[in-house]
């Protein structure tokens, strides 16, 4: 793993503005936090500098404002849902740079914790415009990003910043980084690979770098069905890019040269409609009739899979394996996950997932808190799945 510097290194922070990159961007409903999950992944880190007695600057951005002013998205909406889950008093600055930051600052002490507005409602945030990282940087004297969510985008106060100050990585992306290192980076094999999803056009890039670093390639969802196709079944009515399929074959290519086993369902279940509970069928792949669609994957497959999960050390997952949003077409991603988890309980498997449909796919199996790691990140993650650089986290390197 790369080396990074982390809190573990910081040294002595008593009386030091400590600007810290968190992610509040955060669901809301009738005007309060509807779902504190990424305030309460940021909690360990804000709680350790506090307590050594560091001036806490919240730096984070909250909705797409484009850089104009917003009281729509300003930062002080969430200001009640971060103090509930802090369970103390927090100050909000109206401003992240310039002089309204300044004024801002002259009242805290040792231990206080504030939020500064909305990186971005200045332009110069996300052109990461070095004026603008500049101004970040001279009201702090350290910086610590903990938005592992944001670290795709080389924004001003995640990437600029970072080259301007003394930089660490906070709790919630140190355990971020050392997920993915033990996922990707540096893996006990077998590893397996789910990924799931409605088209293949949108994880192109990650199923090209997945062949290369992973023993077993797990394709589900409506992406399958492409690659079904490509392998000349008929799908029936079911989502399927048809014009992928040299694509798909591309990929069939890469894998074998790779080494890399690629797993398709050979028994599905089929509807003719797309609701919750129509009658539906479990058939082999080629017995699929011409006004029928595949919506999961059948209950043979589902076992088979399970049992190559049993022969791996490692599994990343990303995407639901059926339409699991619509019973029973969740049947497959519950049973696969739940294997997932019971191996990881018995310390066989290192299992670490991402994306926004697979944390909420995990969490209807009941499985996620069973997981190694479950990533809330969802473009950031899928990038670092393509294997592609993450500016917020490269800046960060020591």
């Amino acid at each position: 793993m790369t080396a990074f510097k982390t809190l573990d290194d910081i040294g002595d922070v008593t009386g030091k503005r400590v600007l810290v990159r968190v992610d509040l961007n955060v669901p809301m409903f009738e005007g309060a936090v509807s779902d504190a999950t990424r305030i309460q992944a940021a909690v360990p880190t804000i709680r350790e500098l506090s307590e050594k007695g560091a001036i806490v600057l919240l730096l984070a951005h909250f909705g797409r404002p484009k850089g104009a002013k917003s009281p729509t998205q300003s930062l002080s909406l969430v200001m009640g849902g971060l103090e509930d889950v802090l369970g103390h008093s927090v100050m909000f600055i109206p401003d992240c740079i310039g002089e309204g930051a300044k004024a801002g600052l002259t009242v805290l002490a040792a231990g206080d914790v504030a939020v500064l507005e909305n990186t971005r409602f200045h332009a110069g945030e996300e052109t990461n415009d070095p004026a603008f990282a500049d101004a970040l940087a001279e009201i702090g004297d350290l910086y610590v990003n903990d938005a592992f969510s944001a670290a795709h985008r080389a924004h001003g106060s995640t990437e600029g910043i970072a080259r301007r100050l003394p930089a660490y990585a906070g709790r919630a992306m140190e355990a971020e980084l050392k997920a993915l290192d033990a996922a990707l980076g540096n893996p006990a094999h077998p590893v397996a690979a789910v990924v799931g999803g409605a088209k293949v056009s949108s994880k192109i890039d990650v199923l090209r770098n997945l062949v290369g670093k992973v023993d077993h390639l797990i394709i589900g969802g409506g992406m399958a069905n492409t690659f079904l196709a490509a392998r000349g079944v008929n799908v029936g009515k079911s989502l399927c890019e048809h014009d992928l399929v040299d694509t798909a074959n591309a990929i069939f290519d890469a894998a074998d040269k790779a080494g890399c086993t690629i797993h398709l369902p050979y028994d599905v279940v089929v509807a003719k409609e797309f609701a919750p509970n129509p009658p539906t069928r479990t058939v082999n792949v080629h017995e699929v009739a011409a006004d029928e669609m595949i919506l999961d994957v059948g209950p043979a497959a589902v076992e088979a899979l399970a049992d190559v999960l049993k022969n791996c050390r490692t599994l990343v997952w990303n995407g639901p394996l059926g339409a699991f949003e619509t019973p029973p077409f969740d049947t497959a991603t519950v049973a696969l996950a739940k294997t997932a988890a019971a191996l990881t309980r018995e310390g066989s498997l290192v299992s670490v997932a991402g994306g926004g449909d697979t944390v909420a796919a995990l969490n209807h199996a009941g499985a996620g808190q069973d997981f190694t790691f479950v990533s809330t990140a969802g473009g950031a993650f899928l990038e670092w799945m393509e294997g592609k650089p993450l500016p917020g986290v490269d800046a960060l390197k020591a």
